[in-house]
């Protein structure tokens, strides 16, 4: 026997018609993906394996390997937000997304560049409705009451 001659010919990229190297490839996507998701932590990590399994034949003169490949991904960041929850004058249990980072606070949507509450209401529609819902107060006139009075 030389030293050039080979006694175990199993090359992993070739085993079973290519199909460990074709999952191999496929997990690495997973991992390049995982890696360019800007969701996830940029720092973290991240791990392929590869398992193979020999089961030998009664009489050990075959034997089946079967490979797996998997990969250990980084999760992606939570989505973290906060709302608000009480309840209304009827009694039912509210809740809505704070979106103006400050409770009773409105702010401007860059969406649409408008005025909205806490809870990204539109102002205008929530003061429309308001105004609708009750009959407006009557301004009282002082200067006018003045002015007929002499």
């Amino acid at each position: 026997m030389s030293k050039q001659q080979k006694l175990i010919n199993v090359d992993l990229t070739e085993l079973a018609n290519g199909a460990i190297q074709e999952k191999l490839d496929h997990t690495m996507k997973d991992v390049m993906t995982n890696i360019l998701n800007p969701n996830t932590d940029a720092k973290k990590k991240r791990k392929v394996t590869i398992t193979l399994t020999m089961a030998p034949s009664e009489n050990r003169d075959t034997l089946t390997l079967d490979a797996q490949v998997k990969a250990a991904l980084v999760p992606e960041n939570a989505a973290t937000t906060t709302v608000l929850v009480g309840r209304n004058d009827s009694g039912y249990i509210e809740a809505n997304e704070l979106k103006s980072g400050a409770k009773g606070q409105t702010y401007f949507d860059s969406t649409d560049s408008k005025l909205k509450t806490d809870t990204g209401e539109d102002v205008d529609q929530v003061e429309k409705e308001a105004s609708s819902a009750k009959p407006a107060p009557k301004v009282i006139d002082f200067q006018q009451q003045k002015k007929e009075t002499n």
